[in-house]
């Protein structure tokens, strides 16, 4: 009898589970099976969330699962996840893998959009406009954002454009000729094209420092609010007024 028992017995194909281990959304493996406890019906986590964000209906037979929040309505099933995992060899390493390429994926990409966003140290080539080698970096700092003021100037012929990155860091001591210097070599002016620097509205000289325009321009206004928000212009020539 024990003979003929085991002569009966026989192997299941992973084929022929297919419809049971798959997901009908992405036709893939189900990767983290989670149910929908109204109707029973089992997809990948990521595809039922993705598919509730437009729909309160079970995709696969239609039911209403909730009238509000059917993600509420979802519970992942692990004792499938592991049955899954056992009966398809390399899957779980495969899916571990990918995991973690994302998420390395996202802190790379968060890294970078960080570095992007970050206020720019001010500094040209080679000597700076900051007059030495080591562009004041063991100074004071301070941020400024500099905007450009949408105006027409040296006789109406020309206009600058705004910065691509108009956030940047400085020492305190770098003065509104340096800041010149630096929107001309950002902004490729010609050498003969003077610009003006205006904080408030009022235009700045060139050997005003940023402390001083923070402290007597900009602080006085505005409080202790930062960045402190200089504008810039072609430069205007009153004389002929």
């Amino acid at each position: 009898m024990v003979a003929v028992a085991m002569a009966t017995v026989r192997r299941a194909r992973a084929r022929d589970l297919n419809p049971f281990v798959t997901c009908s959304l992405c036709r893939g493996y189900l990767i983290k099976p989670t149910a929908v406890t109204e109707c029973l019906h089992t997809f990948c986590k990521s595809c039922i969330v993705q598919h509730f964000e437009e729909s309160n209906e079970c995709p696969k037979c239609g039911i209403q699962v909730h009238e509000t929040n059917p993600l509420e309505m979802l519970r992942q099933d692990k004792t499938l996840e592991e049955i899954i995992f056992k009966l398809i060899p390399g899957l779980r390493e495969c899916e571990e893998k990918r995991e973690r390429d994302f998420w390395n994926a996202q802190r790379n990409q968060e890294y970078r959009n960080d570095e992007e966003n970050r206020p720019k140290r001010l500094k040209l080539e080679d000597d700076g406009p900051c007059g030495n080698g080591d562009f004041h970096r063991s100074d004071p700092q301070i941020a400024i954002f500099l905007d450009c003021l949408r105006s027409n100037g040296q006789g109406g012929d020309t206009a600058v454009e705004s910065l691509m990155k108009r956030f940047i860091k400085c020492s305190k001591r770098v003065t509104v000729g340096t800041i010149k210097k630096f929107l001309s070599f950002k902004l490729k002016l010609p050498s003969n094209y003077e610009l003006d620097v205006l904080c408030n509205g009022e235009i700045m000289g060139k050997d005003h420092t940023m402390e001083f325009i923070y402290r007597t321009r900009w602080r006085i206004k505005e409080g202790d609010s930062f960045p402190m928000i200089l504008q810039y212009r072609p430069k205007v020539d009153f004389s002929y007024m």
